[in-house]
């Protein structure tokens, strides 16, 4: 009986640990003081939790196409600032601002997104945000 209470204590722990590694703050990932602002055209958009993302393909300075992630925040968070499941399609043009990844990485914490007409899309987002 005690081999089933450690290994339950065990398993609870772990995955305990998983879920918090999931949640992080941005200012481990993100640098507040490289903000950027990409347009391109969405791939995909997660509504997921514990945050979305957003997929999208920015021509570079090149021609070349470079896929691009933007962390967005939980669902609860956005739908509280008017997003929904369909606020951005695959196939829209996007002007997105945003915070870059610390790794230098096409990936970046959305600090708002507009529309190909210049549109708002939701609301704002800071660095804070959960």
């Amino acid at each position: 009986m005690s081999k089933l209470i450690l290994a339950s204590v065990a398993l609870a722990t772990a995955l305990t640990a998983s879920l918090a590694s999931a949640h992080h703050s941005f200012a481990v990932f993100f640098d507040d003081k490289q903000e950027v602002t990409l347009r391109g055209t969405v791939t995909m958009f997660r509504f997921t939790n514990p945050h979305g993302t957003l997929a999208f393909e920015v021509r570079g300075p090149d021609g070349e196409v470079q896929r691009w992630r933007a962390e967005t925040n939980a669902p609860s968070v956005l739908q509280r600032r008017g997003w929904t499941r369909g606020s951005v399609r695959p196939g829209q043009v996007i002007t997105i601002k945003g915070w870059r990844a610390r790794d230098g990485s096409r990936y970046i914490r959305m600090g708002e997104v507009r529309d190909a007409e210049g549109n708002l899309v939701g609301g704002r987002f800071g660095t804070n945000d959960d």
